[in-house]
């Protein structure tokens, strides 16, 4: 437990210290930090180690940070498809690319246009759906709806998913009035919130389907690092798209 706090404490401290200076490529540095661990973490979630992959993705994030991160994750899936094709490789080597070099360049890219701000909105909906559903599901699982929310997750519950988007959205549109009214950021935090919990889902879907309790283990306390971001991969992208409806 006190591993876990003492992690906590330091990746708050990180996130608001580059939160302050908003600087893009002190921003980008730690994306690109975040890709290399969750890139090895996804390797051996997939059951691949082709080195060539990696360091298209490595190329990928030093391109984001000169150019837009969509060109970086353009030029990541088509060389490296290129390689898989040129080589013959088996197409599941691809697969750290997709997850998740793909969602965080995303969610670079929604930095990069939208500004911090948004980044901080984000954060508040994913960690609110999140710690929202653990209390929710702590105190009311199984009460009202007896089936479990799904067998990939048996440990979640319907009230659990059902409070966390719930007070999420709700909070989330409040705070989503620094940009624009009411009912769009109500919509935006309700999808956000929605795609954070598949997010989560799929994470552990990876997991079981790996036969591991984490990803990694370079957080003490709290496991790999795309257990810490698994919410944010799918919630990211979401959010792009819809700000630029």
């Amino acid at each position: 437990m006190k591993e876990r706090i003492i992690t906590s404490v330091v990746l708050i401290a990180v996130l608001l210290f580059v939160g302050i200076i908003d600087n893009r490529y002190l921003t980008g540095l730690l994306i690109g930090a975040i890709v290399v661990a969750g890139y090895m973490e996804a390797q051996n979630l997939f059951k691949t180690d082709e080195k060539e992959m990696f360091y298209i993705s490595l190329a990928g994030v030093a391109l984001s940070l000169i150019v837009n991160p969509f060109t970086a994750l353009i030029f990541g899936v088509i060389v490296g498809a290129s390689y898989i094709a040129y080589n013959q490789k088996d197409l599941k080597i691809i697969s750290p690319v997709i997850y998740p070099f793909v969602p965080l360049m995303i969610l670079y890219a929604l930095y990069v246009k939208y500004g911090m701000g948004t980044l901080g909105w984000l954060i508040v909906i994913v960690a609110l759906t999140d710690s929202l559903a653990y209390f929710m599901g702590k105190n009311f699982a199984r009460q009202f709806i007896s089936k479990g929310f799904c067998l990939t997750s048996p440990n979640k519950s319907w009230e659990g998913v059902i409070g966390g988007v719930a007070g999420a959205t709700i909070i989330g549109a409040f705070v989503g009035l620094y940009f624009m009214n009411f009912w769009n950021a109500f919509l935006i935090a309700l999808l956000v919130s929605i795609s954070s919990v598949f997010g989560d889902l799929f994470e552990s879907y990876l997991k079981r389907r790996a036969g591991v309790k984490d990803s990694g283990n370079i957080l003490p306390g709290h496991g790999g690092v795309l257990d810490r971001i698994d919410g944010y991969l799918f919630a990211a992208p979401v959010m792009f798209v819809l700000l630029g409806v």
